[in-house]
């Protein structure tokens, strides 16, 4: 079938007259030019395709927001209606308490799909661009999802007990090292210090505060070395070439600057960018039941491990703690709760004068 606006609406025609919650009125407008929405009469705030003159399909829920490009028409009806139905979940459990199909908004949005065509009811499951067939997607997750890494969440959205979650993966990777090379005191390095030991130190003309900035905490878990911090001073360096020397091949940087309610997210691998071309991630993206990143994309992993996490745990209100149980189950990030609230987990102070390095 050739790819035109008239064909993608009467495919989508066909869909709604054999689906009792679909109506023609939910396609979106089709443009030619993302200018061209912007400057047109309709919301420009939602769903919108652009078609190529290849044929592409590209959707964007604004106009500097593109989340999928497909010359597949199933793909195109599909994300319309992924789109549609959180609206008309939320209808349902509005207005039918106890009697509608969703016990939450995300499997309820499921079901609906389910009703609409059962393969698309799959697709959203996985949370991908189509459905798979290996069954360990679809696994319930069967834990507290707060125990490994979820649980830090609620303190640093106020950046109690930091600002900046920063993790680093490769063979052979010391967490010992890695703070080292981000300026820690080699002594207290050395010496195995631990918070609570810097924590009873009393420093002439420093307030609790003060020291509580200049202080880290290092360690690892899940196979990451891992440092806790406010700020790194100035002077210091741990750029990309010198990481790689100590084996780091990916690292994971989440930032918190409550002050403004921005929550930054950035991920390398082998020295790139891991982040469909968008730079810096705002955490806020994250709308429970939507997709956040580009379908099919770099990040596309990160979308299916959301839609699990929001199938298995809907008893989670906070959606950064969804969020931080998607990191978690797809890299593998873990912090020690215990050592951290207890204060014996690994901590130094930063080495005084230049420490830059590498």
């Amino acid at each position: 079938m050739q790819t035109t606006e008239a064909a993608l609406r009467r495919a989508w025609h066909t869909t709604a007259a054999g689906s009792d919650l679909l109506d023609d009125v939910m396609f979106p407008p089709v443009r030619t030019s993302r200018d061209q929405h912007r400057h047109g009469a309709v919301d420009p705030s939602g769903l919108f395709l652009v078609l190529d003159e290849d044929g592409t399909v590209r959707g964007y829920r604004d106009t500097h927001r593109e989340f999928f490009a497909t010359q597949d028409h199933d793909q195109v009806l599909y994300f319309v209606a992924e789109q549609a139905v959180p609206d008309l979940a939320e209808h349902i459990v509005t207005h039918s308490p106890g009697r509608g199909p969703a016990v939450n908004l995300v499997s309820g949005q499921a079901e609906l799909l389910d009703r609409i065509n059962p393969a698309w009811g799959s697709r959203f499951r996985d949370g991908g661009m189509s459905a798979v067939a290996d069954m360990h997607r679809t696994r319930p997750c069967g834990r507290d999802p707060l125990e490994r890494f979820a649980w830090i969440v609620r303190g640093w959205r106020d950046q109690d007990p930091c600002t900046t979650l920063a993790f680093f993966r490769g063979e052979g990777v010391s967490a010992e090292q890695i703070a080292l090379l981000h300026g820690a005191d080699p002594e207290q390095v050395t010496a195995g210090t631990r918070l609570l030991d810097l924590r009873d130190r009393d420093e002439p003309g420093l307030e609790r505060w003060e020291t509580d900035w200049q202080t880290f905490c290092f360690g690892e878990g899940g196979g990451w070395a891992f440092l806790m911090y406010h700020e790194t001073p100035p002077g210091i360096r741990a750029d990309s070439t010198a990481l790689a020397r100590l084996g780091v091949t990916e690292t994971l940087r989440l930032t918190a600057t409550s002050a403004k309610g921005l929550y930054s997210f950035a991920y390398t691998r082998d020295g790139h960018r891991v982040d469909d071309g968008r730079g810096t991630l705002e955490l806020i993206w994250y709308e429970r039941g939507r997709a956040p990143y580009y379908r099919g994309g770099q990040l596309d992993f990160l979308n299916r491990a959301l839609r699990r996490a929001e199938l298995d745990h809907p008893e989670l209100i906070d959606d950064f703690e969804l969020y931080f149980h998607a990191l978690e189950v797809s890299l593998g990030l873990q912090l020690p709760q215990q050592d951290i609230r207890e204060g014996t987990v690994r901590a130094a102070q930063w080495a005084r004068g230049d420490t830059s390095q590498g």
